[in-house]
């Protein structure tokens, strides 16, 4: 009756119990799909297809690649009196799209999974549960599936992703690294060949279609052909790292030919362990960015100075939350030793260059935060353990730690294109995820991207013994009952896999088993390929493993072994690949690697099954989750233990004082360990207050990039507007017209005719249209009234324009109006993202006069918005008339830029070469072009247009 009334009250089992007729429909139709031959089978996705374009249409061609109608071509947000009406159409019509696309699919669905069930069966052996069944409807859904570890959360994906991808819209299977984006193409996509549907992969510097039939050598490429990004991208089906999507997005929006771009639009993601891209990724964003110049010796000389301060007098350091703050005593003694008067006067740069040296010195160690190697600063990533060469800190941080150590210091950049995790995936028209670990982060997931977790039941009962967590006074007793567990359960014939936190810890502790005659091997999460390989044999009963919590992710441990990379192994000792490998040979190999074992199973499951040990806590509980998760899979025996001491960082910062207190109060020394189910509880608290700081911290990142992110909505989608349009001169007459407006607004001021600045009117509409003759101009000195001066100034300029015109002639008009728009927009854009960020650094000291930072962001950034439009307006309509196609383009080299995550930013990436602009004048008077001989124009000085603008910040930009 107990179990009834929980039943009742349970909504995540109510929801689970909502799918059950739709599996039961499944189940009924498998035999049905099982009779098919595989070209009826294949036949089905087309079926489908039909029948989906029979419901929706033109729904099925996505909005981006729909024409544009008169009105969209036309409609500038940067002109238009409300654009924000034209940003909520767009978005209530992706959401009725939406809507009406999953109605269609929901009639489909239990034929599509009973397809992708029988073609699983068929291409991999593998038959979907139910409860992976469930999984895919969930994703389907737009929710997030909450899977343990071990249960085939790699075959629920392709459940949804089939349903949706037989829209032809594209969907995007995200994944943590470039090797689960290969192999998961590779595994799974023999599941999508067998139905007829194109899967795609996306790596950092290559990209992939699946195609069993391309004669490939490597065998690490198996099954894969190469192609370019957009050939990938537009697969039914495409997998990638959040950093790739993410990272070609940014990229997308900096072309000037709609033929470079490699995206087609944003329909539907499934993100794979969604809790480490949304959230633990999340806190920092993607950043394309140029070489700035920066001096070095900033940099070197606060390195210099900064060590000989002392900590608590001079600045005082919060562990807790990762900050440092100078201190009075501190800031006179940086004073004196620069000699400068005021370190935070004028020259801001010189607080920024000591808050970052500080930084370096106190908070970011090496061979924790960072490592140095080949004479390079290469970051730790803090959730793997994994070196991150390529990645840099941003706002100076890196170089501050490049000269700590001494090396060679790199450039700091300018940004060009930056976007959070936030704000990008949820530009996606439906989002699901899964993960082993996302009901602790559910209220996060609800409130920043809108999604529900859904916990999905195991296939079998978890038997897994999660035993009480053993805390020792110091970490000297720690490590050694660490060391002298992994060899009792080694003894017994148990597989031991051991997590650690850093890439230090791993390494001292493999020293220790190595002094003990221990075999062992060390993951740090940096070869992934090859670690998932040693992962996949952790299950076998002689494997000791340490491994970075994140080590060889995504890859299951099965007790005895994997077969199938054991019988690769066996062919590898006799020479030979899997490719070269003859059908017979292949099979014998695998059948001896399923029964050696078959054989080490019944050992190890005799033996207790995989033993996890856990070395610290994490701040997070979902990471230690995840951990105890790699043992007890499909209700294998299994056993975990986490080791801590008073030591360990999160001890130290939040648990360590109660704790203590009653270590001291029963007596234990170092070498005794406390085992008490309410320390844990007392731990889990710890967890929960950091979780909640970093959610925090998320939503304070979120919030900043929500105003900017609706100022990149407006800037990206009038570029898109710009490509794709083929009429443009509406758009350059609408700004030419405000411009004209502001300039006479500007020069009659007073109530009196006889008061306005006429000629200083008719010296800027001269500047502006220099093909205009002074005396074309006198018609206005005898005119009274405004609007009859618009009037008139806008004929005039309205036909200096269709002049230009028919010079250029229709086809080289379009061209030119094209790429003076998006030159003008893209480089205000990136002067307009550095001002913004400047001003948020020292937004924050205003809540010292009682107001709120995030407010008035809102209101600078939205005054600075608007002034940004309003220099775009200036800035085409002083260019438009002085521009000409060069008939014989000189090459242009290519600007070097660099992908970022900031913190972090790295590898150079080639800009579009534009078509070549070359500027042209009348030659004479104020608003001519210096000639070739004439002297130099400095970045400083008036640019030569006439606008008043410095040169760096108009025609020099």
């Amino acid at each position: 009756m107990l179990k009834f009334l929980n039943r009742l009250t349970d909504s995540n089992e109510r929801e689970v119990r909502r799918f059950d007729p739709t599996v039961a429909r499944v189940n009924e139709l498998e035999p049905e799909y099982s009779a098919l031959s595989d070209g009826e089978l294949r036949a089905k996705t087309e079926q489908f297809r039909i029948r989906l374009r029979e419901s929706l249409g033109d729904l099925l061609t996505p909005i981006e690649q729909r024409a544009l109608s008169a009105e969209e071509a036309s409609e500038s947000e940067l002109v238009v009196a409300d654009p924000t009406r034209i940003s909520e159409e767009r978005r209530e019509q992706h959401k009725r799209e939406r809507r009406q696309i999953d109605t269609a699919l929901d009639e489909i669905l239990p034929e599509a999974f009973a397809a992708v069930r029988e073609a699983m069966r068929r291409a991999l052996a593998k038959r979907h549960y139910d409860v992976q069944l469930v999984g895919g409807m969930v994703l389907h859904a737009g929710a997030i599936a909450e899977m343990k570890t071990g249960e085939g959360k790699t075959f629920v994906a392709p459940l949804a992703a089939y349903l949706n991808g037989l829209t032809g819209r594209g969907v995007h299977v995200v994944t943590v690294n470039d090797y689960l984006a290969k192999r998961d193409a590779q595994w799974i996509g023999q599941v999508f060949w067998q139905l007829g549907m194109s899967v795609g992969s996306i790596q950092h510097e290559a990209a992939y279609l699946v195609d069993p039939e391309f004669p490939q050598t490597d065998e690490h490429l198996r099954n894969l052909r190469p192609v370019t990004r957009a050939e990938a991208y537009a697969a039914d089906v495409t997998y990638g790292t959040n950093n790739e999507f993410g990272f070609d997005y940014l990229r997308d929006n900096l072309v000037i030919d709609l033929a470079a771009r490699v995206q087609r639009g944003h329909f539907f993601a499934i993100v794979d362990e969604v809790d480490n891209i949304l959230i633990d990724e999340a806190r920092t964003p993607l950043i394309i960015s140029g070489a700035a110049e920066e001096s070095a010796d900033k940099y070197i000389q606060f390195a210099r100075l900064v060590p000989r301060l002392r900590a608590e007098e001079d600045y005082i350091v919060d562990e807790k939350y990762r900050q440092v703050a100078i201190t009075e005593a501190g800031t006179d003694k940086m004073e004196r030793w620069l000699g400068v008067e005021n370190l935070f006067d004028n020259d801001f740069s010189m607080a920024r260059h000591l808050e970052q040296a500080l930084k370096a010195e106190a908070l970011y160690k090496r061979d924790k935060e960072y490592v140095v190697k080949d004479g390079d600063v290469i970051i730790v990533d803090e959730f793997t353990g994994r070196l991150m060469p390529g990645r840099r800190w941003s706002e100076g941080l890196h170089q501050a730690v490049e000269a700590k150590e001494g090396v060679k210091i790199q450039n700091e950049s300018r940004t060009l294109a930056t976007i959070t995790f936030q704000n990008y995936f949820r530009m996606y028209d439906k989002l699901a995820g899964m993960t082993g670990t996302a009901e602790t982060e559910a209220e996060e997931f609800h409130k920043i991207y809108d999604l529900e977790v859904v916990a999905v039941p195991t296939n079998r009962p978890m038997i897994r013994d999660d035993f009480a967590d053993l805390v020792f006074a110091s970490q000297k007793g720690k490590w050694q009952s660490v060391v002298d567990e992994i060899v009792e359960e080694h003894e017994r014939g148990r597989p031991v896999l051991v997590g650690t936190i850093s890439v230090e810890v791993s390494e001292m502790l493999g020293e220790m088993l190595k002094r003990r005659g221990i075999k062992h091997s060390v993951l740090n999460a940096k070869f992934h390929e090859r670690e998932a390989e040693i992962v996949a044999q952790a299950g076998h009963s002689d494997s000791v493993t340490i491994a970075t919590n994140m080590a060889g992710r995504g890859t299951d441990i099965i007790l005895g072994g994997n077969p199938e990379m054991l019988a690769a192994d066996l062919l590898h000792k006799k020479g030979l690949t899997v490719l070269e490998a003859t059908p017979e040979q292949y099979a014998a190999a695998l059948a001896d690697a399923e029964r050696q074992c078959a054989e080490d199973r019944e050992k190890v499951v005799a033996a207790g099954g995989l033993h996890i040990v856990g070395t610290e806590r994490h701040e997070a509980r979902r990471i230690d989750n995840q951990l105890r998760g790699r043992s007890g899979r499909q209700g294998d025996p299994g056993s975990t233990r986490f080791y801590l001491s008073l030591e360990d960082d999160l001890m130290r910062r939040f648990a360590s004082d109660r704790v203590q207190s009653i270590m001291r109060t029963l007596g234990f020394n170092d070498e005794t360990a406390l085992e008490s189910r309410m320390v844990s509880r007392t731990i889990e608290g710890a967890q929960t207050r950091v979780e909640g700081f970093n959610f925090d911290t998320r939503k304070h990142v979120v919030e900043y990039d929500d105003v900017i992110n609706r100022q990149r909505e407006t800037i990206y989608h009038e570029r898109e507007r710009i490509l794709r349009s083929d009429d443009l001169a509406t758009t350059v007459l609408a700004m030419l017209d405000e411009e004209l407006r502001a300039l006479v607004a500007e020069n009659t001021v007073g109530e009196f005719a006889v008061e306005w600045n006429r000629d200083g009117l008719k010296a800027r509409l001269l500047a502006m249209v220099p093909t205009l003759e002074p005396r074309e101009l006198a018609s206005i000195d005898d005119m009274v009234d405004r609007d009859q001066i618009v009037a008139a100034l806008t004929e005039l300029v309205e036909g200096a324009y269709q002049q230009k015109g028919s010079e250029a002639g229709d086809g080289g008009m379009l061209v030119l109006e094209r790429l003076v728009l998006l030159r003008v927009i893209d480089s205000l854009w990136v002067e307009h993202l550095t001002a913004v960020d400047d001003m948020r650094r020292g937004i924050g000291l205003r809540a010292y006069s009682q107001r709120d930072p995030l407010n008035e962001f809102k209101v600078e950034a939205y005054g600075m918005f608007d002034e940004l439009k309003s220099t775009i307006r200036h800035d085409i309509t002083h260019t438009i008339f002085r521009v000409t196609i060069s008939r014989e383009p000189t090459p242009r080299q290519a600007r070097p830029m660099m992908e970022s995550r900031p913190d972090v930013t790295g590898t150079d990436v080639a800009a579009a070469s534009a078509t070549s602009v070359a500027a042209s004048g009348n030659g004479s008077g104020p608003a001519g072009q210096p000639k070739k001989g004439g002297p130099k124009i400095g970045r400083n000085d008036p640019c030569w247009c006439g606008s008043g603008k410095k040169y760096k910040r108009c025609h020099g930009a």
